[in-house]
């Protein structure tokens, strides 16, 4: 279960790729967010049930980033740890992707 500082990220599929997307959830004010995205604690949840701690990065000289660290996959498939520059965030219904 998350922190309180931790927010949920729903991915559809079992690893990151470029152009992937998760649904990020729970944040208390996902316009401003969207607007100017701070770092936070994320737990992300992969299609294979699979979850990994991971951050939301906006320190660096890039835009938003995503820190994920090594994992392995339901199927036994290592995953490296990677960083994943945040194109936007996207707003689809109640939930930011």
């Amino acid at each position: 279960m998350p922190q309180p500082d931790t927010f949920l990220a729903v991915c559809g599929n079992t690893h990151l790729y470029p152009g992937a997307r998760c649904r990020l959830q729970g944040l208390p004010d996902p316009q401003t967010f969207a607007d100017r995205p701070r770092p936070v604690d994320v737990l992300l949840h992969f299609s294979d049930s699979v979850t990994t701690d991971a951050e939301l990065r906006t320190d660096g000289p890039a835009d938003a980033v995503f820190a994920v660290p090594a994992y392995t996959t339901r199927a036994g498939r290592q995953i490296e740890g990677r960083t994943w520059l945040v194109r936007d965030f996207v707003r689809t219904g109640t939930r930011w992707s």
